[in-house]
């Protein structure tokens, strides 16, 4: 699972999000280190729904324009938590403190 695929799942997991507050969580959760543009977010909620880990949860007319509002499936919340899962192993790992090499 990419990334950008990982954070916008996390960004759902507390409930429902339009588009521009998935891009503003995402970037939240992921320390400002995720910027999702609004086409790359758009063509991965597309393919988040067809592969049924997300769905539109509401739609309503804001400005003359269709804001959707997204959710997570119960097949994305196991896919996010399987992720997590595999990043958290791959942290143990390396630790995060910094130990001195000395030459043998």
């Amino acid at each position: 699972m990419r990334e950008t695929t990982y954070f916008t799942l996390a960004a759902l997991q507390h409930g429902p999000l339009h588009g521009y507050a998935i891009i503003q969580r995402v970037s939240e959760l992921s320390g400002e280190r995720v910027r999702l543009a609004t086409g790359t977010l758009y063509t991965a909620l597309d393919r988040l729904t067809t592969a049924g880990h997300i769905r539109v949860a509401s739609e309503e007319i804001v400005n003359g324009r269709a804001r959707r509002s997204y959710e997570l499936t119960p097949h994305g919340r196991t896919a996010l938590q399987e992720q997590a899962r595999v990043y958290a192993e791959a942290a143990r790992i390396v630790p995060l403190t910094r130990s001195v090499v000395r030459p043998a």
